[in-house]
């Protein structure tokens, strides 16, 4: 079962890691970041930055990572934009009230429960422009993968992580 200190973690990550502006040449040098990130610490995984509109404006996909990893991201980019939130939070939050994506109308064909959606949001912005996506390793683990990148990327060290 969930905790709510958990449920506090993933809410402070969304509030923390915000950009000031979110464009193509952010995307960029985010996604050329990351796949330097993967390299450097020897993680194989694929990821995607798209726009909340589903334009996909980076996408990386190492050797070992394949098709399957894509309709994962798929699904849990329809998971972060239906609830403006993490897929990892989302997933716990269900978790926590005993329901399922059935409660809401909604088909584990389509949507995913699980790590690996992290919502794109602007400062002084309500809701979300885009999303970031991971698929390969535990769904935890993806979660973190993004979170460890956006903490880098936009120098906040001290923004805290979700243990395995």
């Amino acid at each position: 079962m969930t905790s709510m200190i958990e449920l506090d973690i993933l809410e402070t990550q969304e509030n923390q890691l915000r950009f000031h502006q979110f464009d193509g040449e952010e995307a960029y040098q985010l996604g050329t970041f990351m796949a330097e990130y993967a390299k450097e610490h020897g993680i194989t995984i694929a990821f995607s930055i798209r726009l909340a509109n589903g334009y996909v404006i980076f996408q990386y996909g190492p050797d070992g990572t394949s098709f399957n990893n894509q309709r994962w991201m798929d699904r849990k980019f329809r998971t972060v934009c239906n609830w403006q939130k993490s897929s990892l939070y989302v997933t716990y939050m269900l978790e926590r009230k005993g329901q399922s994506l059935e409660h809401h109308g909604l088909d584990s064909e389509t949507y995913a429960l699980c790590g690996g959606g992290f919502p794109i949001r602007v400062n002084n912005f309500e809701g979300i422009v885009g999303v970031i996506l991971a698929s390969h390793l535990h769904p935890v683990a993806d979660h973190g993968f993004i979170v460890d990148c956006l903490k880098a990327y936009l120098q906040k060290p001290d923004v805290p992580g979700i243990e395995m």
